[in-house]
Order: structure tokens, then sequence, then C-alpha cells
């Protein structure tokens, strides 16, 4: 394997192309907007230079590495010689179903189907296509290029030769791939989504504030970043999305979303990506934390 095509160049899918051409895959990213490609190689580079000041790379690998990507609007054309396409577009079941139907009627009859989903049932996405053997769930985390696990999810038919296919692929990226089975959030968010909807539950409980909660996770235990700063940072839409899609799929009233979180999706504040969320980040992210003005003492 050794042409790939990401479709997406947001926040995951530039990442995604990024580690790909920096490992040696040549890469076709697509977006339906120039902007957004424009945007994506720009993170891209900027990320590599990052790469170079901290002597991870050397600048003829950032150049080569950039010279291995190539972008088009165009996913039939873009699609049609590879021999994987991941999709790593926003986390909503119709516009994924949507992709993968096109996905599957451009792409080879051998390339296999990978979707970046944080939630959505692979065996729900394979069912669109005419090769659901040959579809897979590749959940990388972000940041891409610095996080080093994969998770691996087998949809109801995929098969052994493709999973085995994608685990030795992840690690040729330097990634650490866990294979885990079709279940509404997988592992990680199975796990995560409830522990920071209780964190924003918390809160609006009045138990404490913010930094108060975040800095009990932090110091207390061991996390790097607390629940609360990590919602922002994933972006509270997609933290609410992963939360509906978890209680749809168990029916479990425990991972019913948090009035405050609804409201606050509701109303725009959706973290880093709109500039607030839980704290205020129109500074640009600076290491003092600014409380958003909603919840200042």
């Amino acid at each position: 394997m050794n042409k790939v095509a990401v479709v997406g160049a947001g926040t995951m899918g530039n990442g995604i192309a990024h580690v790909f051409a920096q490992f040696g895959y040549e890469v076709n990213l697509i977006d339906i907007s120039q902007e957004s490609l424009d945007k994506g190689i720009a993170t891209i580079t900027k990320n590599l230079d990052r790469q170079v000041n901290k002597e991870k790379i050397t600048e003829d690998d950032k150049v080569a590495t950039l010279a291995r990507i190539t972008t088009s609007t165009d996913l039939k054309s873009a699609v049609s010689d590879c021999e994987l396409v991941v999709e790593a577009a926003t986390e909503n079941v119709d516009l994924k179903l949507k992709i993968f139907k096109d996905m599957d009627e451009a792409a080879p009859e051998g390339c296999i189907l990978a979707s970046n989903t944080s939630s959505i049932s692979i065996t729900k996405i394979a069912s669109v296509t005419k090769r659901p053997d040959k579809v897979i769930g590749m959940h990388f985390m972000n940041p891409v290029p610095v996080m080093k696990l994969v998770e691996i999810i087998r949809g109801y038919a995929t098969s052994d030769e493709v999973t085995n296919t994608i685990m030795e692929a992840s690690k040729s990226l330097k990634k650490v791939p866990v294979e885990v089975n079709d279940y509404p959030g997988f592992v990680a968010n199975k796990i995560l989504m409830p522990m920071i909807n209780e964190a924003i539950i918390t809160l609006y409980e009045g138990v404490a504030g913010v930094e108060e909660i975040d800095t009990v996770m932090k110091l207390g235990m061991a996390h790097p970043m607390g629940p609360l700063q990590l919602a922002d940072f994933i972006g509270l839409d997609v933290c609410l999305s992963i939360l509906n899609v978890l209680h749809d799929g168990f029916g479990n009233p425990k991972y019913a979303p948090c009035p405050l979180l609804v409201n606050m999706v509701t109303a725009g504040k959706l973290g880093v990506k709109s500039g607030e969320g839980f704290y205020d980040w129109t500074h640009g992210g600076t290491k003092e934390l600014v409380l958003a003005d909603n919840f200042k003492k």
C-alpha cells in the first residue's frame, strides 16, 4: 500500500494526511472547499515546521512530506487509484453515509474504506457499500501527528485480511493500533465521554467551578488536561454528538447529555473552535487559561 486518500481537510483530516505523507505514502487530500484545503496545507506546514524546530525531522523531510500531498475538490477522481481511503468528515451519520456511498462507487474494487469516526457504527457505515468486508474504523487521536493511539474498529463483516492490513499500516506510521469491536463509542469514547459529561454535571450542579474541577482531575488523577479543558479542545458539539450516539445506542440514561452542554452547543459556545467554551480561547490558547465570562466567579 502506498497511495492513500483522505476525505476532509479539517483538524483530523489534515493531521491524518500529514502522518501518512511523513512516512512515505502518496496522499490525496480531498475536501469540497478549496479554502479548507488551503487551510489544511497551511496547518500541515506549520506542524512540520514545529517538528523541524524540535529536531524531530529535517527541513528536507518537511519538503519531501509536503511534496507527497496533492489536494483535490473532486472525490471521484482523487480516490480512483487509491488503495486506502480514510474518511475524516464531521461526526454526522448522514454525511458519512453519503460520503461512503460516493467513495464505494469511485474507489477501485480492492480499495479499503476506513472511517475516522469516533462513535458511529462501522457496521452501519459498511451497510451502504458493496464492500462491507473492506470497511473498517481507523480512529486517530487529536493531535494526530503527536498522539500514538489508533483505535481499529472491526465492523460485523470486516475481514481478517483488511484488519491485519490496517493494523500494519498504523504501525508503519509509528502508531500503536488497538483492535476493538463495533459498539457505540468503541472504547475511547465509551469511557471518556461519560467522564466529561459527569464533569459538566458537577459544574451544572454547583459542586465546584471550572478551574477547581479541572485541577482536581489533573493533580489528583494525574490527567494531563482537565475534563472541561479537554471538552473545549475536542469541541463541545462533538462531545454532544458522541453522547447522543451512546445514549441512543445503549438506551441507558447514564449517557444522557447534561442540559448545560446542550445549552452551550445551542448557543454556539463550542470550545476552541468557536473561541469560547468553558474557557476563553480568543487570547490564542496561551499558558494562562482564562475562564469564559459565564463561568467567572
